[in-house]
């Protein structure tokens, strides 16, 4: 199993948008172990987008990020983090398949309603940041079913 940190973003928690993201993520099998509504204060903003430090648009990401509450979620499954950004759509909404939360929903690029994890590493560092100090329970799966392990 696999692990993938989704960040529903500003735009879409002022859009109404948490649950239709989240839904289509756990429409296509990702299981939620993690969830977490929460303020960004600078700090974690800028512990999340470290490799962008020193860039033009910076500035901008941080202030994004800390605008508005955001809904930070860790969802779990057989490849998450290819299939969660499947499901997400290109970052350029405009380029964005049909059917993809970003090329149903999401018009710009800046306001792209959703963040997932590029890679499995970089969701091991990012579930870090949203959920450190967290203990975060695993679903296993038992013959037919599948078993929540606390």
């Amino acid at each position: 199993m696999e692990r993938t940190l989704i960040l529903v973003k500003p735009d879409a928690m002022q859009r109404g948008l948490a649950g239709e993201v989240l839904s289509r993520l756990e429409r296509r099998g990702l299981r939620i172990v993690g969830l977490r509504l929460l303020q960004v204060d600078r700090a974690m903003a800028e512990r999340h987008y470290a490799e962008h430090v020193g860039k033009g648009f910076f500035e901008g990401l941080v202030g994004y990020i800390t605008s508005s509450p955001i809904i930070a979620a860790v969802l779990e499954g057989t490849n998450a983090v290819a299939a969660a950004r499947q499901t997400m759509g290109s970052t350029r909404p405009t380029e964005a398949a049909p059917g993809t939360i970003r090329g149903d929903l999401g018009l710009e690029v800046g306001r792209n309603l959703v963040h997932g994890s590029d890679s499995p590493e970089s969701a091991a560092r990012e579930i870090g940041i949203f959920f450190e100090g967290m203990d975060l329970p695993t679903w296993s799966r038992n013959v037919d079913q599948w078993v929540f392990e606390g």
